[in-house]
């Protein structure tokens, strides 16, 4: 089976044996011209969609309305897209009407010029009509023709400025920048699930990208837009003598520079582990405090998530990851049940990467970090969470009614088997009935 570089190429040569121009399209042509690893091999062509179709009956047909189809050879896929011209974007995202045109054409209706280069993989010969070569080698990110047009065109694109800008450690076109500052309200009409995708890229690009794409998007007026909860950040000052880095928002980007290779659950966190300082954010006796942000930064992370339609498990994990990022700060105090349970929880790792990257953010050291990752080690062979000696059919079976008061007796039980306090079933039931005891004997206190 080939792959997808493979079937792209194979793609236009038998294109071009029928006749038909095909050249190599879009970022892949850019990455190889930088020396990028190139992700998506998609062929530009003169050939129709049904002339596509001739030659490959089983290619998919989603986006044939707008001159596209998937070749498909097993499991890989590679876009044939048709030269194209288009028009009227009543949505902000697609065109209204698509017409077939030449090479030429097709580069001025693309977003970027160092995306709309096309590639001969036969001899090596690249057709750039828009300056695209020119501004790979000045760094440039510059869009196509009239910039306020291509953004009107695609409201997402502004977005896209920011992402390739920040992955590929490029400037931002002076003009283009501009037209982004003016349109930026548009963005709000994206979709969140498209508004994701580009967001996670940004996040998860390498550390300085990660940083630098979310200054520029704070810079061209998208992040008041798409995140204003992120934008709120400015100007919220923390104790100096805890944060002397400065304000939340230079703190939150530092976070998010210090993760490694991060999930986009785990950068998104860290992006919003304190969201919720700034409305928390209080002068007592004399200092700064944020009582309670971690559990409304829960609460706005949720609903961020909620707006860029996250999958229900990233939802969870990222709001688990707000509300739970301070947890680590005092573990070398938990008691051994406690650390145990702790260990157990599927998001560990990702919870201590993101306490190592905001402590870094702080001014501190990774060294509580390091030593809670070796315990962490440690507990991983032996058995972190050990099957429960007894369960309620046993507090049954021992005369006790069902209740909620089950709940408080078994994680007794079970917290005195992690520390190795009882290690049989019949010290587990002795450890029951004094929990029983206990808790009728406080019961029956007067007040």
């Amino acid at each position: 089976m080939p792959n997808q570089r493979q079937l792209a190429e194979d793609v236009i040569l038998r294109l071009r044996q029928a006749g038909r121009e095909a050249y190599l399209a879009g970022g892949c042509v850019r990455d190889l011209l930088l020396g990028r690893p190139a992700r998506d091999w998609d062929v530009a062509t003169a050939a129709t969609p049904d002339e596509v179709l001739a030659l490959w009956p089983d290619a998919l047909t989603v986006g044939k309305a707008f001159g596209v189809v998937v070749v498909r050879d097993g499991a890989v896929q590679v876009e044939v897209a048709t030269f194209r011209a288009e028009s009227g974007y009543a949505d902000g995202r697609h065109p209204d009407a698509v017409t077939f045109t030449t090479a030429e054409a097709d580069a001025r209706r693309r977003d970027f010029t160092v995306n709309a280069m096309f590639l001969d993989p036969a001899t090596g010969e690249v057709r750039d009509t828009v300056g695209g070569r020119d501004d790979l080698a000045r760094r440039l990110i510059r869009a196509v023709g009239d910039p306020r047009d291509r953004f009107a065109e695609d409201h997402l694109r502004m977005l896209r400025a920011v992402r390739f800008t920040a992955e590929l450690d490029f400037e931002i076109d002076p003009a283009t920048a501009d037209a982004i500052r003016d349109l930026a309200p548009r963005i709000e009409s994206i979709s969140g699930e498209r508004v994701s995708a580009e967001l996670g890229k940004i996040l998860t690009t390498h550390p300085r990208g990660r940083r630098r794409g979310m200054e520029l998007a704070d810079d061209l007026g998208l992040l008041a837009v798409l995140l204003p909860e992120i934008d709120a950040m400015h100007g919220t000052e923390q104790p100096p003598e805890y944060h002397p880095e400065g304000d939340v928002f230079v703190h939150t980007l530092l976070c998010l520079a210090h993760l490694r290779e991060p999930t986009v659950e785990l950068a998104l966190a860290a992006l919003l582990h304190d969201v919720g300082k700034p409305p928390t954010c209080r002068m007592r006796k004399g200092r700064l405090t944020f009582y309670g942000h971690a559990k409304l930064g829960e609460e706005m992370a949720g609903e961020v998530c909620r707006r860029l339609r996250l999958s229900t498990f990233a939802r969870r994990r990222v709001k688990w990851l707000v509300r739970r990022h301070m947890t680590l700060a005092n573990w070398p105090e938990l008691r051994t049940a406690k650390l145990k349970r702790l260990f157990a929880e599927p998001g560990l790792e990702e919870l201590a990467e993101l306490w190592r990257a905001d402590c870094l953010a702080s001014g501190g050291t990774a060294e509580g970090y390091e030593a809670l990752m070796a315990r962490y080690r440690v507990a991983r062979e032996e058995t972190v969470r050990p099957e429960p000696l007894i369960t309620g059919r046993d507090l049954i079976a021992m005369g006790l009614e069902p209740g909620p008061h089950f709940g408080p007796i078994l994680d007794a039980v079970y917290d005195a088997q992690l520390e190795g306090k009882v290690t049989t079933r019949q010290e587990a039931r002795a450890r029951a009935r004094e929990e029983v005891e206990e808790q009728s004997g406080a019961s029956n206190e007067q007040p």
